[in-house]
């Protein structure tokens, strides 16, 4: 009996830990699609980010 409770929390302390990092990774994801959907609409990761001028003749 003890060692099914000791089991249970060590695995809880584990998923615990665990979970920040995939947060992190959810949100560094979203953030790549999000800045490669603007590079195809034209807009540059500058400092303030603009969209390109299009040099049209």
């Amino acid at each position: 009996m003890k060692n099914r409770w000791m089991l249970r929390v060590i695995s809880l302390l584990m998923a615990v830990t665990l979970l920040p990092g995939c947060w992190t990774l959810a949100a560094v994801g979203a953030g790549a699609y999000g800045g490669y959907k603007m590079k195809e609409h034209g807009y540059t990761l500058q400092n303030p980010i603009t969209k390109e001028k299009k040099s049209g003749k």
